[in-house]
């Protein structure tokens, strides 16, 4: 009993905004090479923010401290009725079940203290046993297995080429983003992912997820040259659309890839993402990488037929 109290003296939560930047260096440092490590993706620009935002007091969340030497990290962002937990992290020496436990139950336990919140998602955490986990708040939380996939482009790697009569695959346009919005939230209608992101089910939802993969460094830099849409040649009107960003150096990552489901089965997923791959190959990408539900199997097939293999087990956690 001694050493279980002595254990629990020693490990405490202080909010993010009461700790100094320079506390957070060494998780901040290791959390990078994990993702390097793990995923194959720069962390460093969202590290960086995290560290800007820690020093001027501005980011909402907790660390967690084991003595004097600072362990871990969450922080969490509130938009409307939703909480998101933006990530968590705990350094290899101090990572337990219960060491993040005390971490996420705070993030949880302070969203929810919000009157506006109703809901809480997370996405791509670094967690031990992600999978097969207590989780607080576990009457009111969901589980969805997802996997992070990876495919290696070796030099010279053709994919056959799909015909679609019917379609005309094109450069994605910015301007474009209404159009893009509506075939998202048409393309997930009744689709599990929709209940993983809440941001899937409108259109209005789908504009903010677009506006945050489009500026925002947390699925990489957007990338362009290798971002596709399908359109009906007679109307104009897109059918589909394969969004890419750079994770690292020579790593790509396709952030999206939806048909809407009038074009559904002619091939357009699969035409889109190869024509994305081929481009991403061109730009010295030697791997490339994507997220998927594991329970979403015509999904998993379509990419395991294209060359992707599971990297890692993950699991995104919805509180409602």
């Amino acid at each position: 009993m001694a050493a279980l109290s002595d254990f629990a003296s020693r490990t405490r939560v202080e909010d993010l905004r009461r700790v100094r930047a320079e506390d957070l260096a060494p998780i901040l440092e290791e959390e990078v090479a994990a993702w390097r490590e793990e995923l194959a993706w720069d962390f460093t620009a969202s590290a960086e923010l995290v560290r800007r935002f820690v020093s001027i007091q501005s980011l909402s969340g907790f660390a967690l401290y084991n003595g004097p030497a600072c362990a871990g990290y969450g922080y969490y962002v509130a938009e409307d009725r939703k909480g998101l937990i933006g990530d968590l992290y705990v350094r290899r020496a101090y990572r337990t079940v219960e060491n993040e436990n005390l971490l996420l139950s705070a993030i949880v336990e302070a969203l929810l203290r919000l009157p506006q919140v109703s809901r809480i998602e997370s996405q791509l955490m670094m967690l031990e046993s992600p999978l097969a986990r207590p989780l607080p708040m576990q009457h009111r939380a969901r589980v969805f297995h997802r996997h992070f996939m990876e495919a290696r482009l070796q030099p010279g790697l053709v994919l056959p080429e799909r015909e679609l009569p019917d379609l005309r695959i094109q450069p994605w346009e910015d301007r474009r983003q209404e159009d893009s919005a509506e075939v998202i939230a048409d393309a997930y209608q009744g689709h599990v992912d929709a209940l993983i992101n809440d941001q899937y089910r409108t259109a209005a939802g789908a504009r903010r997820f677009l506006m945050n993969i489009v500026q925002y460094p947390g699925c990489g830099s957007f990338f362009p040259d290798a971002s596709l849409a399908a359109y009906w040649p007679r109307t104009a009107r897109m059918a589909g659309l394969c969004l890419a960003s750079l994770v690292a150096e020579t790593t790509g990552h396709i952030t999206q890839v939806c048909v809407a489901r009038e074009a559904k089965g002619r091939g357009a997923g699969y035409e889109l993402m190869r024509r994305s791959l081929e481009r991403m190959g061109r730009h010295r990408c030697d791997r490339v990488s994507l997220t998927v539900t594991a329970s979403n199997k015509d999904a998993v097939r379509l990419y395991e037929s294209i060359g992707f293999r599971v990297r890692r087990n993950f699991a995104a956690y919805v509180w409602e």
